[in-house]
């Protein structure tokens, strides 16, 4: 049975998609069945990975919103082992046309349940905001890891963040734990990233990983023609980085398995 990762935060710009990614290809390189669900109305892991979007018959909210199979949504990408439930034009209208479905909170855990099975990980790319998508996206899952950005205003916003996933822990999904944050766009020249990395291990004092992501160019370009690092610049810092925190991931489980 997959295991199912969120990656949230609801504040934009922070690295959400491209952590979402990158670690899904890194995963994959490293021998995994991986299925990356794009639930961002922006649909930027879908076009992060070299489709268009506005040119998707059908996608994530299909599945959601009109019982669309899993199957018929699910793409193959250029990565051996990683597919992706892409987002579409669509999507943005979800949080509003489930609010009246019964059961609207657990619409993509029903989803996902008839395919889990063929997939060691599930990684869900979030949208920016605490809405019914984000709840949706949590209670189908089993770990949150949230990345955060290293730069002022950070941790604006975080405890809503903790407060939200204590929340769907007590009512929706008792088994919901917090894998860890994920120091991302890090500038080790800049003395604000360490300041703020220091006030992390206040709020995640055993769930901090070890692997960080740097600031880099080649991180930021990658999207844009359509490729994860590992097939943009695989020599990378940030490449480098985002395989480290795959093996991280990985070690995890295996350590919560013994």
């Amino acid at each position: 049975m997959g295991k199912i990762i969120s990656i949230v935060n609801q504040k934009g710009g922070v690295g959400k998609t491209t952590t979402s990614v990158n670690l899904s290809v890194y995963l994959a390189e490293l021998g995994k069945k991986v299925l990356l669900i794009d639930l961002d109305p922006q649909a930027n892991a879908t076009s992060g990975l070299g489709f268009d979007h506005r040119n998707l018959e059908f996608g994530i909210y299909e599945a959601l919103v009109s019982n669309k199979a899993m199957h018929e949504i699910i793409k193959r990408t250029v990565q051996d082992g990683l597919k992706i439930a892409p987002a579409t034009l669509n999507l943005a209208g979800a949080g509003v046309e489930l609010v009246s479905v019964s059961d609207r909170e657990f619409r993509l855990d029903r989803a996902i349940s008839e395919i889990k099975d063929e997939f060691d990980y599930i990684i869900i790319d979030g949208p920016p905001s605490l809405g019914l998508l984000t709840v949706n996206s949590l209670s189908a899952s089993d770990e949150v890891i949230i990345p955060i950005q290293s730069e002022y205003y950070a941790l604006e916003g975080l405890s809503q963040l903790l407060e939200t996933i204590s929340l769907v822990q007590s009512n929706l999904k008792p088994g919901l734990n917090i894998m860890g944050a994920v120091i991302t766009m890090f500038d080790k020249r800049n003395k604000l990233s360490e300041a703020v990395m220091n006030e992390l291990y206040q709020y995640f004092p055993n769930h901090i990983f070890r692997s960080i992501i740097p600031r880099t160019v080649r991180l930021a370009e990658a999207p844009s023609y359509g490729r994860s690092i590992l097939h943009y610049d695989p020599k990378s810092k940030g490449a480098k980085a985002y395989k480290s925190l795959a093996k991280e991931v990985i070690n995890i489980e295996k350590e919560k398995e013994k």
